[in-house]
């Protein structure tokens, strides 16, 4: 299978794009009747996506958890979120139980990640960088669906030091914050609480001094590029005032 296109992945701000109808508050794995994870979650990938999809299932333990499994695939599990609300923490619980082999986010051709926990914000065009500005007008102009101006993702990674920040190597809408490392053990499940505030400001702060709303939450992973297999669950996942 061939590896994802550069100008496939530049515009994958699509893939965490957010649909018109947006709930008020971020639903709970718990409110699923069965496997699949309930609205107004749903599963987004890349433009035109012909790769499989990443594979997400909410699992019935004590409480429900989401199990996210990538086979040389793409995906993200998306929540739209009316701006009318001002979040300022994220808490969630995750375990890792297979890594992505020979990922590094550093680079195009490996850049996959196991599980990644994602804060879409509404930055106003007038704050991004003119090349960036214009590639997400035309990113905007070819989706029947929003898409955010700025994109903070937490990452579980395997190479990378925890506290290393950096952009993804496909556009600088999307800038990344190692959480967990090698140093944590496989099949353990850590807890994560985080002040979106301050790390929209250390990851975003050369665009904008002010934090704009929060419009979206997504998980996701995928092992398009290295062309390998993971397994991750993500639970208790809630948005605080």
């Amino acid at each position: 299978m061939p590896r994802t296109c550069g100008a496939c992945r530049t515009l994958m701000m699509c893939a965490l794009s957010l649909p018109a109808q947006a709930a008020d508050v971020l639903v709970p794995w718990s409110a699923a009747r069965g496997a699949e994870p309930p609205p107004p979650w749903h599963v987004s990938g890349l433009p035109r996506q012909s790769k499989p999809f990443t594979r997400f299932a909410i699992v019935r333990q004590s409480p429900p958890v989401l199990e996210i499994e990538a086979d040389r695939s793409y995906g993200n599990l998306v929540h739209p979120l009316a701006s009318t609300q001002a979040w300022h923490h994220l808490n969630w619980r995750w375990t890792l139980d297979e890594p992505v082999a020979g990922a590094d986010l550093q680079h195009r051709s490996t850049e996959d990640v196991a599980v990644r926990v994602c804060v879409l914000f509404d930055l106003p065009a007038d704050r991004i960088p003119l090349v960036d500005r214009a590639l997400l007008s035309l990113t905007r102009s070819g989706s029947d669906e929003p898409v955010p101006g700025a994109t903070v993702c937490y990452v579980w990674d395997r190479k990378l030091a925890p506290d290393t920040a950096l952009r993804s190597p496909f556009t600088g809408r999307i800038r990344m914050l190692v959480l967990r490392g090698h140093e944590t053990p496989l099949h353990q499940w850590m807890p994560e609480q985080r002040d979106i505030d301050a790390d929209f400001k250390r990851l975003f702060g050369d665009e904008s001094d002010t934090v704009p709303p929060v419009i979206g939450v997504a998980v996701g992973a995928d092992a398009d590029n290295t062309l390998s297999h993971s397994l991750a669950h993500v639970g208790s996942l809630s948005l605080v005032p």
